[in-house]
């Protein structure tokens, strides 16, 4: 599992941010959780449970409360506020940091940002993209696309024909995220989402052919860059010894980080169209998700068929 984190120039770039304090090198400075605080209690005085390593956002309340204290208690606050563990410190609403405060945090190297948003519309986007930055993230093998709005990912050994069914799919109006290597990254024990490496982003490998470009070949309506990951099918070679699942009454599942995703195994043999048995899984899944399960409606209905001459011997 990678340990993620994101340098202060990427957020900067990210969210417009004003940087006060340029003298500090933004790029050296990382943020390792996507959690953030907002020190009111600490520029009280109280900082037990101060959480120093998380990004500190300051808005009008707490700005309103530095703005009366007397420079004494400043000198007293300012430098445990300003921790060197603190990765930057947030201004919302434009409002300006004072000049002990400036000092304070170019002493101990801590970059000082500016932004004009609202505090808590700022804090709500924030949240969300550190979520998804610093997710828990691996690397599977497999071929990611977004077939109707659900992320389905195919895996297999390799050369089963998982970038083939790709392309296919692609040809037939879905989306590619990513070929041969896909990155997971948990954002909440309900959410995976999948994206592709930088170096491999929109390519395609076939064997015979070698690389190809998907988003020159077919445009940028064939690719996207990541997509929540809804359902998984593993292809395999068709083994006749091996009994496989006709009906479809019992999900199976897999678990990448925690997290289950309903899996499906495909037998592979000669003559069956990979792309239209994924398409067909893909609408298969969003029906489930909508109410109606095609096999439970089959069993009820020879439920329905045994019960009837039952009925009628009975009359």
């Amino acid at each position: 599992m990678k340990m993620a984190s994101v340098s202060i120039k990427t957020v900067i770039e990210q969210f417009k941010l004003k940087n006060l304090t340029t003298e500090i090198d933004v790029e050296s400075v990382k943020i390792h959780q996507p959690d953030i605080n907002r020190p009111a209690l600490q520029l009280a005085g109280y900082f037990e449970h101060f959480e120093e390593t998380r990004p500190q956002i300051i808005g009008f309340v707490e700005f309103s409360y530095m703005k009366n204290l007397p420079d004494e208690r400043k000198r007293e606050v300012y430098p445990r506020v300003i921790s060197e563990k603190t990765p930057c410190i947030i201004f919302c609403r434009d409002l300006h940091p004072d000049e002990m405060f400036m000092e304070t945090a170019l002493k101990n190297n801590v970059p000082l940002l500016m932004t004009e948003k609202p505090t808590s519309a700022f804090m709500a986007e924030i949240i969300r993209w550190l979520n998804v930055k610093l997710a828990p993230c691996i690397s599977v093998h497999g071929v990611l696309v977004d077939v109707y709005g659900e992320g389905v990912l195919i895996t297999g050994e390799s050369g089963i024909g998982k970038s083939e069914a790709a392309l296919e799919l692609i040809k037939r109006g879905h989306r590619l995220v990513s070929d041969d290597v896909v990155e997971i990254r948990k954002v909440s024990d309900e959410t995976l989402i999948g994206s592709a490496p930088d170096i491999t982003r929109h390519f395609i490998e076939l064997r015979g052919i070698g690389i190809i470009d998907v988003k020159t070949l077919y445009g940028v309506q064939s690719v996207m860059d990541t997509t929540n990951i809804n359902l998984v099918i593993r292809l395999e070679d068709w083994d006749k010894e091996k009994k496989y699942d006709r009906l479809g009454l019992e999900e199976n599942f897999t678990e990448y980080l925690g997290n289950k995703i309903v899996c499906h195994n495909i037998p592979i043999r000669p003559g069956r169209n990979l792309a239209i048995i994924c398409e067909s899984a893909a609408v298969n899944y969003r029906q489930k998700k909508m109410g109606y399960n095609a096999a439970q409606e089959l069993y009820q209905r020879v439920q329905n068929s045994l019960s009837k001459p039952r009925e009628e011997d009975e009359a």
